[in-house]
Formats: C-alpha cells, sequence, structure tokens
C-alpha cells in the first residue's frame, strides 16, 4: 500500500481502569479487529496507534470508540461484541439508511434488557429488527439460523414482561420436523412435544432466572405450546412470538395472525430456505409476507449469513448451502428447458424448411 493511501490514527482512552476489557487480555479485541479490517493496531497505555487504509481505520476508530461508551455504561464485552461493533461501524460508514447513529455520529446500538442480563445488537439487521419490535405490532423475522432472530425476540418479550407492559409471554412452534412425526414418539403428548419447543425453553432461561421461567409457566404467565393449541383464541395483553413458522401451513399462518388481540405484539420468525413440509405444500411464511407486504404496522427484517452471530463457520457453512443450492437450480434448469432446433446448414435444408 503507498505510503498517501496510509492513515495514520491515535485514539486516547481517558479511563485506564476500561482500557485492559477495551483492547482485550493481552490484546486479543484488537487483534480481532486487526484480523477483519487489515490495519495495525498497536496498543500503547491508555492509547492505540492504528495504521492501514483509510475506510478500514476509521471503521476501527468508530467500533472502539463505540465499544469504550459501552464500557463506561456498564456493559462487559465479549468476542462477539467486537465482531458487532465492527459490523456496525461498517455499516454507519457505508451510510446505510439504518439508525445506527446518534446525534454525536457515535454508534447507537439498540439493546433489550432484562433483569439477568443485557442483549445489544451485533448486526445492522438486529438492530432494524429490535427497533421494529419497538416501533410495530407484528414483526417478521427471516433469515438463517444463527442470527439472534428467535433470541432476540424472547429477550424483547421478556423485557416488556418484566415491565409489566404485558400481562403474558406465549411462545409457539409448529410441532413439524424433516423425517419427524408425532405419533412415532415415545411418551404422552408433552414428552412428545418438548423437544420441539426446546430452542424457546433455552431463550427463556438466558433472559430470565430459572425459578421466575418456572413459576411463569406454572401459573400460566409464561406459555409455551405447539401452533395447534393456538386456534379459537384471542391473545390479549400479549408478546406472541411464532419460530420456526416457514414450517406453517397457509391455514395455520391465517388463524395465528388473526389471533392477534389489543394491547397485543407478534413476532413471527423462520427461514424460507429450511421448509421442512411435505412436497407441494406451501409455505405459510412466504405466503404471508407477500400477501402483508404493504400493510402498514408490519415490518419484515430480512437477515443473511453477514449476520450470523454465531461460531464464524455458520457463516462460511450457510454460504456454501446457499451457493450449492443456487447451482442446483441453475443445472435442473438446463435439464428442463427444451433444446433449441438446429439452424440450417445448407441451400436444400433451407428450402425444405
Amino acid at each position: 500500500m503507498p505510503a498517501s493511501d496510509t492513515t495514520h490514527i491515535v485514539l486516547a482512552f481517558d479511563d485506564n481502569r476500561l482500557v485492559g476489557d477495551l483492547f482485550g487480555q493481552f490484546d486479543q479485541n484488537l487483534a480481532l479487529i486487526e484480523q477483519r479490517l487489515g490495519i495495525d493496531a498497536v496498543a500503547r497505555g491508555n492509547q492505540v496507534t492504528i495504521k492501514g487504509a483509510h475506510d478500514a481505520c476509521e471503521t476501527a476508530r468508530t467500533a472502539l470508540e463505540a465499544l469504550y461508551q459501552r464500557l463506561k455504561k456498564g456493559h462487559e464485552l465479549h468476542p462477539g461484541d467486537i465482531e458487532g461493533a465492527l459490523r456496525m461501524a461498517q455499516a454507519a460508514e457505508g451510510q446505510l439508511s439504518l439508525p445506527t447513529l446518534e446525534k454525536d455520529g457515535r454508534l447507537a446500538f439498540a439493546q433489550v434488557s432484562t433483569r439477568k442480563r443485557t442483549v445489544v445488537a451485533r448486526s445492522p439487521a438486529q438492530d432494524a429488527y429490535i427497533r421494529a419490535m419497538d416501533r410495530v405490532d407484528l414483526v417478521f423475522g427471516l433469515g438463517p439460523a444463527g442470527t439472534g432472530k428467535t433470541f432476540l425476540a424472547v429477550a424483547y418479550a421478556a423485557t416488556l414482561l418484566e415491565r409489566g407492559d404485558v400481562a403474558r409471554l406465549i411462545l409457539s412452534r409448529p410441532a413439524v420436523e424433516a423425517g419427524e412425526r408425532l405419533g412415532f414418539l415415545p411418551g404422552d403428548m408433552r414428552e412428545k412435544i418438548d423437544p420441539y419447543l426446546r430452542p424457546l425453553y433455552d431463550a427463556l432461561y438466558e433472559m430470565m432466572p430459572p425459578e421466575k421461567v418456572e413459576r411463569g409457566l406454572q401459573s400460566g404467565m409464561i406459555e409455551v405450546a405447539p401452533l395447534a393449541f393456538m386456534r379459537g383464541r384471542t391473545l390479549s395483553n400479549a408478546v406472541v412470538i411464532l419460530d420456526e413458522a416457514q414450517n406453517t401451513t397457509s391455514m395455520q399462518m391465517k388463524m395465528f395472525l388473526t389471533r392477534l388481540g389489543e394491547n397485543s405484539k407478534m413476532v413471527v420468525t423462520g427461514d424460507p430456505s429450511q421448509v421442512d413440509l411435505p412436497p407441494g405444500q406451501v409455505s405459510g411464511l412466504k405466503e404471508a409476507v407477500s400477501v402483508l407486504d404493504n400493510v402498514p404496522g408490519i415490518s419484515t427484517v430480512r437477515f443473511t449469513d453477514a449476520d450470523v452471530v454465531r461460531h464464524e463457520l455458520v457463516a462460511r457453512i450457510v454460504r456454501a448451502y446457499d451457493s450449492t443450492s443456487r447451482d442446483s437450480i441453475a443445472r435442473r434448469a438446463e435439464t428442463l428447458s427444451p433444446a433449441a432446433p438446429a439452424a440450417p446448414t445448407n441451400a436444400a435444408e433451407r428450402e425444405g424448411s
């Protein structure tokens, strides 16, 4: 890189107690930023010197300043938070139309907080998702596994429940999985159904103390049930979450959406590329997103592999499968398309035609 293309930035942070957490043990957070952005970040005392391409250095500056502000507010930092800050900073630098900046130009991370923990957006899509749940009463969250769709929805619902904004939290999934049928599984009805609902339980226990979750489940304040149990009900004064919604039929989705009652919010999550319905069956999620596209009061947030916040291999796996799927579709199209007739090659053939 020519010297004229290299930017040199020195950042100083005034609270020495927080600098160690910001830079990470053995400067591991700085090393991660170096790796992701292709820059050099050298720490000395409470300062860090950043050298590299201009845009990359500005992204690093924005991310580090935002992370420092989070530390000043008492939040802890994890490796995933560093990745998230970089994603958000890159979105801000690219001037994407997302509410990621405060008036002073600093990153504004959307977040949800319960008594047990605070969850902060780690990607622009997560930021938009949290803000959408604040803004409207029905939100569709679409995208691959590992993007935080279900976890953030449960976190947001737990926050409203703890604040007393709603009286109930209702979590649901369709009991449909690839190659499985409930009737062939061992145990009573609850034992058959619980494995399908386990991810929802896991998210609840992440956000709320176990004893509070247990009391809520026993009192009915928290309800985890298969989609079929929603029929005929009006869900008022509640937050209602439907997970794995790509496995609903058209009728099931319409039934679920029309359960919405007064002072209630709904969040519908799913991955349209992972439908486990029988061949030829239309996914209720895909249909609903299309039918309700321009209806006021409804927001749709789409996640991609760039928003995956699990192990970095998950994003690579999603991309590999997506690429393979696109290649397979292209090959099938080539196989099914009729071959064009050959053009006449001589005068006799042209006259005969």
